[in-house]
């Protein structure tokens, strides 16, 4: 049986010598060599604002680094009880660096980039001290589900909520069609989110502790909206994460 165990083990490693050999790991986004798969380069990564501290305690904004703003900093939309979530994080700034990765991610099948992604989110929520029981992807509706043939939120949610060792639910909320929300402004967004999700499986969901999965969070209309139902539904608390977010002047 030892036997056996070595000579499969010597087997796999010559395989995955192989493979490396004739398909050498690269940076998804530039093509040049890495040690690591699905890794990004140093010059692919140094292109990136990641998001570190200080940062607002709640949402996750950033600050000027340069400002001392005491161990626990709050931004002023959320000292005045505006954050969206309990909790959220993003792991960059929205600028030209992540639009062009999470616009190809998104719309062009690179699905290639959700490891590295993944990789960042899980790494932003490290200074936190959330527990949550279940993860959740930002659902699609199943018009754009089916136009699109994947939902990115998925294969993001899908290695953080390995990550904190949690299942991964892909049923309980079900969205409704509307229009792409690109160009609305923060109160449109809100207005077209509003009454989109609804929770089909609230024994799934009460008492629960909810990590929400998205790409990106923009005015955080999505994330308000998915509060609210699932609140309503019983979950005892609902968190956030995403690739990236907008960082406009507060």
């Amino acid at each position: 049986m030892m036997l056996l165990t070595r000579a499969a083990k010597i087997v796999s490693n010559a395989a995955h010598f192989s493979i490396g050999f004739f398909f050498p790991t690269s940076c998804p986004l530039c093509g040049v060599p890495v040690s690591t798969d699905g890794e990004l380069c140093a010059d692919c990564w140094a292109a990136f604002n990641w998001i570190a501290s200080p940062r607002c305690e709640c949402c996750g904004y950033p600050f000027p680094a340069n400002l001392d703003l005491g161990a626990h900093p709050i931004c002023p939309n959320c000292a005045g009880g505006g954050c969206a979530l309990d909790c959220i994080r993003s792991a960059c700034v929205y600028d030209d660096a992540s639009r062009a990765a999470v616009l190809p991610f998104k719309h062009a099948g690179r699905v290639k980039y959700a490891p590295f992604m993944a990789r960042a989110m899980i790494w932003a929520l490290h200074d936190t001290d959330i527990s949550p029981d279940v993860v959740i992807p930002v659902p699609l509706a199943w018009r754009r589900l089916f136009h699109r043939g994947y939902n990115q939120a998925t294969l993001l949610a899908r290695p953080i909520a390995d990550a904190f060792g949690v299942p991964i639910d892909l049923d309980s909320i079900r969205r409704a069609y509307r229009p792409d929300m690109g160009h609305k402004n923060p109160a449109q967004r809100a207005e077209n989110i509003h009454g989109v999700f609804t929770v089909v499986h609230p024994d799934k969901i009460r008492g629960r502790k909810i990590l929400l999965v998205d790409d990106v969070m923009t005015t955080g209309a999505t994330f308000r909206e998915l509060r609210r139902v699932l609140t309503n539904a019983g979950a005892a608390a609902v968190y956030g994460v995403t690739f990236c977010r907008t960082a406009r002047a507060i």
